[in-house]
């Protein structure tokens, strides 16, 4: 029954960088793996990228890799993407969750999503 609540999008040029953050009230998620999923307008919602609970090893969609970065602080229970090199396409709206590794995919682990943090990049 964690609560997600996503912070720091916004507008920026094609280039551009954004910080995301996600912050975790409740119960603590320290021992799961954390990751980004993000909806655009008439699409499904896709995998972005995910950290490991404690090695930090991360994880990231090939349309993102080398562009985004995943982090996160477990003390805060707050999850971090660095986005940079922004491009249109990335324009949506990003959540957080929990995730697990299923049939070779990242998967949700919660059906609790926060409301998300719109994204939108101008050309």
């Amino acid at each position: 029954q964690v609560q997600l609540e996503e912070s720091g999008g916004g507008l920026v040029q094609a280039g551009g960088s954004l910080r995301l953050s996600c912050a975790a009230s409740g119960r603590t998620f320290s021992r799961w793996d954390m990751g980004w999923f993000r909806r655009a307008p008439g699409k499904e919602r896709e995998f972005v990228a995910a950290v490991n609970w404690s090695e930090g090893g991360t994880y990231y969609a090939d349309s993102v890799k080398g562009r985004f970065t995943i982090s996160r602080d477990n003390a805060k229970n707050t999850v971090f993407l660095q986005m940079d090199s922004l491009k249109p396409e990335d324009t949506a709206t990003y959540y957080c969750n929990k995730v697990f590794r299923g049939s070779g995919r990242w998967l949700a682990g919660s059906p609790n999503w926060g409301q998300g943090t719109q994204v939108t990049v101008s050309s």
